[in-house]
């Protein structure tokens, strides 16, 4: 009987190190896990904001363009300022779409 009984105690004394161990492991392993959902999402929602920030780009400088034509048209003898100031939105407007494309073109890639 007490040879049974130092067997199971044995069991039970070499079973709790590597049952501690694991959880603690367990726990680390959560923790990760979580920290690596977090930066996920802080990734998408950076994302999404650059996104938002290259709309509101677009959508100024078309605000820009359609301002800039209605006064040339209004007062035929504008000065030369509007005619560069629209000549600078347009370049830059396609130098953004251009950008924009090669990268999309190179993460599908």
């Amino acid at each position: 009987m007490q040879i049974v009984l130092s067997i199971w105690a044995l069991i039970v004394v070499c079973g709790i190190p590597p049952a501690i161990t694991g959880l603690y492991f367990w726990k680390i392993q959560n923790t990760i896990a979580r920290r690596d959902a977090k930066r996920d999402k802080q990734e998408e929602a950076k994302r999404e904001h650059e996104l938002l920030l290259i709309e509101a780009v677009c959508a100024s400088i078309a605000l820009g363009e359609a301002t800039a034509q209605s006064v040339r048209r209004l007062d035929s003898n504008c000065n030369g300022d509007m005619t560069e100031a629209l000549k600078y939105a347009k370049a830059v407007k396609h130098k953004q779409k251009d950008f924009l494309a090669r990268q999309g073109v190179e993460n599908l890639v």
